[in-house]
């Protein structure tokens, strides 16, 4: 019943934005309030152009403005266009948000399901108010290529692909694949991090306390002696406890009991990044240029 109501739907609203096809000049006479003899040599209008009437033929492509839309789909045009252009602004926001604030680091560890549903959303409200208003807007296919409007569309179109096309691949395939990944390290798996990593895992706020030893770093979220991230109020997690432990009342063998997450590694030392990592962040970033590029496009479009 609902893929039956979506059908309907875009059927109407398709019916509705198809413009009326117009070849002769009194649409454009009506549109314009001139007289025929205004565009064209022939005072009762057909055949040559004037300079003039070249000049509006020539704005019409540019402007893509070749078809004629009655009251009613102008309306429909408008209404489709607002929601169109929210859904772009909803859309590049949140990958503001995520690739400039949270940064790439963060959303590899996986999207805000918020942030991901909205991004979605967006996403498949701009491709279907996109395709209505390209059908609106262009008469025929080889306005896609002999216009400067039609080639600056064109131009937007493509580059909306290529973001939709990595989007499906993230979420698709590489998201699941670095959750996997992330799984992998809390069951057991060893990894190594640098003292900024270490430092962010200090048991406060829901996060995981580690503490360094000789190099190597431990799991001390679970033990009673460790809770919020302190220990006996002196010793805090995320920090590196080899000198500290040499004045201790106990032995080492407290730490060593604890669970081994991974290797310490120097501040400038940095780990090999995961190929599927290298991926994820080579889409953020490139989101991210082609964002810009598809509002310097519209700028190019609209108002130069």
């Amino acid at each position: 019943m609902h893929k039956l109501l979506v059908i309907l739907c875009l059927t109407f609203l398709t019916a509705v934005l198809l413009p009326l096809s117009s070849f002769a000049t009194p649409e454009y006479a009506r549109q314009t309030g001139l007289q025929c003899k205004e565009c064209h040599v022939d005072p009762l209008g057909g055949g040559p152009l004037t300079p003039a009437g070249e000049k509006f033929r020539e704005d019409l492509k540019t402007k893509g403005l070749s078809r004629q839309l009655t009251t009613t789909q102008k309306v429909v045009r408008l209404l489709i266009g607002y929601f169109h252009m929210m859904a772009a602004i909803v859309w590049f926001g949140a990958i503001l948000y995520v690739h400039i604030l949270l940064k790439p680091a963060y959303a590899s560890k996986g999207l805000p399901k918020g942030e991901l549903f909205l991004g979605w959303i967006s996403m498949i409200i701009i491709l279907v108010t996109g395709i209505l208003l390209t059908i609106a807007k262009i008469p025929s296919w080889d306005t896609f290529y002999t216009t400067r409007f039609g080639i600056l569309l064109s131009i937007k179109i493509f580059l909306f692909l290529i973001m939709f096309s990595s989007a499906l691949v993230v979420t698709i395939f590489i998201g699941p694949r670095l959750r996997k990944q992330r799984a992998a390290v809390q069951k057991g798996d060893t990894c190594a991090c640098t003292p900024d990593d270490l430092s962010r895992n200090d048991g406060k706020e829901g996060r995981p306390a580690y503490v360094a030893y000789n190099n190597m770093i431990y799991d001390v979220s679970r033990s009673r002696l460790w809770k919020d991230g302190s220990h006996m109020r002196k010793h805090l997690a995320g920090n590196d406890l080899t000198d500290a432990l040499k004045t201790a009342p106990h032995g080492e063998d407290k730490v060593l009991a604890m669970p081994v997450i991974g290797a310490l590694r120097a501040a400038g030392e940095k780990a090999a990044r995961p190929f599927l990592e290298k991926i994820f962040y080579f889409f953020a970033y490139m989101n991210l240029t082609l964002t810009f590029l598809i509002v310097f496009v519209v700028s190019l479009w609209r108002w130069w």
